[in-house]
């Protein structure tokens, strides 16, 4: 069953960090969701990207081909991704295994594209109008490993999510303040109202 990809689902700051984010509550395997469990959506994700990350990706346009080959580099792509940023969140640094796995699958990435590609960079003279969905994300995550933007790469407490953290002071808590920011507004409302009734039957009033 397919869903919209809103910008909710772009809240991670970067190509990369969305395309990880495809995968819900990953540090929960009871709720974690896999939204490319359906391929299809592999495409659908492309198409949407294009629009909510303009301002990264200029002009260019994504394509996601079907084809399993394909598909599996992005997935791979995805993981990859996945290990690299999230151990640099946590152990502050990624092991040179994460950078160079990262860089094995971008590189076949790179590789599959037709002879005479140059993308150099994913916005300027130099952008192409069309690139692969594992391309543009791979490029996007090579702009990650500046130490400045490396560092400012955080972890949703709510939904798990990876997202680039542009405030000025670094301060940001949630991947989107709307969402998962408000869910735990309202649940720690929620314990509150109980624990206020609890007390409450406590003391007989």
């Amino acid at each position: 069953m397919s869903f919209e990809w809103n910008a909710h689902r772009f809240s991670g700051g970067a190509l990369v960090l969305d395309l990880v984010n495809t995968v819900i509550y990953r540090d929960d395997p009871e709720r974690s969701v896999d939204r490319f469990a359906d391929r299809q959506e592999v495409a659908r994700f492309a198409e949407a990207a294009a629009g909510f990350r303009r301002a990264e990706l200029g002009e260019t346009s994504l394509v996601a081909s079907a084809g399993a080959k394909v598909v599996q580099r992005t997935l791979e792509l995805r993981e990859a991704a996945n290990e690299l940023f999230r151990a640099s969140v946590r152990v502050n640094g990624a092991g040179a295994g994460q950078l160079a796995r990262f860089l094995q699958v971008g590189t076949a990435a790179l590789e599959a594209l037709p002879a005479g590609s140059r993308p150099l960079r994913l916005r300027g003279a130099e952008c192409p109008a069309l690139l692969p969905l594992d391309t543009a994300a791979f490029l996007s995550g090579l702009r990650l490993l500046e130490p400045d933007r490396l560092a400012r790469i955080r972890i949703c407490p709510n939904c798990h999510w990876l997202y680039l953290d542009a405030s000025r002071n670094r301060s940001r808590r949630w991947c989107d303040m709307k969402v998962c920011g408000n869910r735990h507004k309202a649940r720690r409302h929620y314990h509150r109202v109980r624990e206020e009734g609890r007390d409450a039957a406590d003391t007989g009033i």
